[in-house]
């Protein structure tokens, strides 16, 4: 599973542990730096099924070694009809794969619902040298997070659970704090509840996850087992710390009520609803289907491929596959009403009163730009950083994804990275304040520290 690059990428560095607190957008970045394991139809129209059974006892309200030139998807349009001048976002993006820190990079932005911009530079694969592709898949982390926590905020809609319903009565004795974990604490990070991933068996360092264990199955309690082995970081409420173990929770809380999968109620209640024909919850599946770039760990030996290993060890924390057309196409159903009523969503985006998590909503991360203010969620998969944002009236949407394979330190992660988001959210079709369009965008601030967009081993 090792392919030899056609040319050296740049000198190994040390790559980041896993689960540790970091800040922000910086962490999307920087959390798989070294292939670290980020209508119009109403409401009431939606695809969900309504009615069914409460949940009992809750509650009343229940790198780059060939480098070939961007590789631009020829339909995408402005809304005028008209390809725009987007050559700052493309040379942005080429910015991740030039110097070698990443092997691919493919970006989207949608606006008034068309593809005003779609591209792709870097290689999908370094033995072939084949171009990456613009409308390639990819695994997007704890970008799942959101699909995931949209589902569960259209169980409240439907009045099977409420968001202060306690986890004891939900899932009993699950975890320890049960009785003081309400179900939105779970969803913002509140809970204390420990992160399974600092275990050294999601610890893609050492041989033993290379070698064989990335191909182990995971049950949901499987993960939710191992994270008892670790005290709580705090007690409910009192703190903000990310953990991938709240959302596996959230997943038995969507299996518990439903009496289906939790892949399986996303696949129902979003993915097949708004024809995400490039997503999909992918179960225990190693494959990445359809055109799709190659992830790589920079080994002592030369990058090791980590594209195929079975996601389930995400689970409902971050084992998605998705597109950016459809993760642009996901947020705007998601702002513009299509998914969830108007109290969930405004339940959605307020965000915590501690310090880390104050940019952290239910499932939804919020960064403050130039141009305004965007939502969404970030991710990191073993070599894959997905990003994802929208506006909140749904008129603008943003995605993207890279393998990062040798970024010299965080720093430069975290302004390269920047570089892309900006360039392409402040690009030429609005441009920030005061700046002509297709002007280069002032640098977003970096988030306060803890302030969400990911960190963390997904």
């Amino acid at each position: 599973m090792t392919a030899a690059p056609t040319a050296a990428p740049t000198a190994a560095r040390t790559a980041p542990t896993p689960g540790r607190h970091r800040p922000a957008l910086r962490a999307a970045v920087v959390a798989a730096v070294g292939a670290g394991l980020l209508a119009t139809l109403a409401p009431a129209a939606t695809a969900r099924p309504a009615g069914g059974p409460v949940a009992a006892g809750c509650g009343d309200r229940h790198a780059a070694a060939a480098r070939p030139g961007a590789v631009a998807d020829p339909g995408a349009v402005d809304a005028a009809g008209r390809h725009a001048d987007w050559s700052a976002a493309d040379a942005a993006l080429a910015g991740m794969t030039d110097p070698g820190y990443a092997t691919s990079a493919l970006a989207a932005v949608r606006e008034d619902g068309r593809l005003v911009w779609r591209n792709a530079t870097g290689v999908a694969e370094l033995a072939t040298g084949e171009p990456a592709d613009p409308r390639g898949s990819f695994r997007i982390g704890s970008a799942t997070k959101t699909f995931v926590s949209t589902t569960l905020l259209q169980l409240v809609g439907e009045r099977r659970l409420d968001l202060d319903d306690r986890l004891e009565c939900l899932l009993p004795g699950i975890v320890p704090n049960s009785t003081g974990i309400t179900v939105r604490q779970l969803l913002n990070h509140t809970s204390g509840v420990a992160d399974y991933t600092q275990d050294q068996a999601f610890d893609y360092r050492r041989p033993e996850w290379l070698d064989g264990g990335r191909f182990k199955h995971y049950s949901l309690r499987d993960l939710v087992d191992i994270s008892r082995r670790y005290p709580p970081a705090f007690a409910p409420g009192a703190d903000w710390q990310y953990s991938n173990t709240n959302y596996v929770l959230i997943g038995m809380i969507i299996e518990k009520l439903t009496g289906r999968g939790w892949s399986e109620e996303v696949t129902r209640r979003i993915i097949r609803p708004l024809g995400l024909t490039g997503t999909r919850m992918p179960g225990d599946s190693p494959i990445i289907p359809g055109p799709h770039a190659h992830g790589y760990y920079k080994s002592d030996t030369g990058p090791a491929d980590v594209t195929l290993l079975n996601p389930t060890m995400a689970g409902s924390s971050g084992a998605g596959v998705s597109t950016t057309a459809d993760l642009t196409t996901f947020l705007q159903a998601l702002f513009d009403g299509r998914l969830l009523r108007p109290a969930e969503l405004a339940a959605m985006q307020q965000t915590t009163t501690h310090g880390e998590g104050r940019s952290y909503g239910l499932g939804l991360q919020r960064l403050d730009t130039p141009c305004g203010t965007f939502w969404g969620h970030a991710g990191g998969f073993p070599s894959y950083v997905t990003m994802m944002l929208g506006s909140a009236d749904g008129k603008r949407q943003f995605a993207a994804s890279t393998t990062v394979y040798d970024i010299p330190d965080q720093d430069t992660a975290y302004a390269v990275w920047n570089k892309v988001t900006t360039t392409a959210l402040c690009g030429p079709q609005t441009g920030p304040a005061g700046s002509a369009p297709g002007s280069a965008p002032a640098p977003v601030p970096v988030p306060a520290a803890g302030s969400g967009l990911a960190r963390s081993a997904w």
